[in-house]
């Protein structure tokens, strides 16, 4: 394994990477996200260990959409089976996705639990689902939850570059879930450059986006086009970042070709 330092304009090119891998496989790589959230939505019904289940999902359905990815730039139609890639590798790295897995659901629920320090808990419970929260305007003004906010947002951002890479790296190439995270962190430092342009490519996106909808409501269909078309498109979005994560770990990391989806 051997991590590769892309230049900056690298990120744009993951970006259009995404874009073009999904209009190969519009329709199969749009069910399997929709499959991957409803695992996830579903997931969190079950009782007392809903929460935790639905957060230790996201390691191996993530891994899912990039074997999907992969499978697609191949010119393959991805089956719904490459969502559970993760746990048809073997024990071994089963084993090793589980306990990601675990660690992510872990750290999500410290680093929100961590602004209650700040807020007293409402932002916990907005984002839990605790208590049935009222998201108003009041709330969303008040200086606190802003402080709670910011506060959560400054630690997800380490919390992601530890993870991003890290169930690629447990599925293709074996390394242990301490490992992972830890070449993950460091592939993405050195690659900060390229990551920083992937990310603001994605928000050029999604604002180019909503300002479509928005402009092209206010000509020929009012308030009520734009709230309809505002859910579709966001998941549509989502669907696209999701298929161009595969591209940053492929051109950071070379081993050779990853095996295909569901290999042993």
């Amino acid at each position: 394994m051997k991590l590769n330092l892309v230049p900056a304009r690298t990120g744009l090119t993951w970006v259009r990477m995404g874009f073009q891998t999904f209009f190969n496989q519009p329709l199969a790589l749009s069910g399997l996200f929709f499959m991957f959230m409803a695992a996830f939505t579903l997931s969190g019904l079950v009782p007392g260990i809903g929460l935790l289940l639905g957060l230790g999902l996201v390691p191996a359905a993530t891994l899912g959409m990039m074997v999907a990815s992969l499978e697609a730039t191949k010119g393959k139609f991805p089956m719904p089976s490459v969502l559970v890639s993760a746990f048809r590798a073997g024990k071994a790295q089963a084993k090793s996705m589980v306990v990601l897995g675990l660690i992510y659901a872990v750290l999500f629920l410290l680093m929100v639990a961590a602004t209650a320090l700040v807020d007293g808990g409402g932002f916990a419970k907005s984002q839990l689902g605790i208590d049935k929260v009222v998201m108003d305007k009041a709330l969303l003004e008040s200086s606190s939850f802003q402080a709670a906010s910011l506060l959560f947002f400054a630690l997800y951002l380490p919390f992601t570059m530890l993870f991003w890479h890290a169930p690629a790296l447990v599925h293709w190439h074996g390394v242990s879930p301490a490992q992972s995270l830890f070449f993950s962190w460091v592939a993405c430092w050195r690659n900060k450059a390229a990551m920083l342009v992937y990310a603001l490519g994605w928000v050029a996106v999604m604002m180019a986006s909503f300002l479509f909808i928005l402009l092209l409501s206010g000509l020929i269909g009012g308030p009520q086009l734009a709230k309809v078309a505002m859910v579709p498109t966001t998941l549509l979005l989502a669907t696209l970042f999701f298929v161009s994560m595969y591209f940053t770990y492929a051109d950071t990391f070379s081993a050779g070709e990853p095996p295909a989806a569901g290999a042993a």
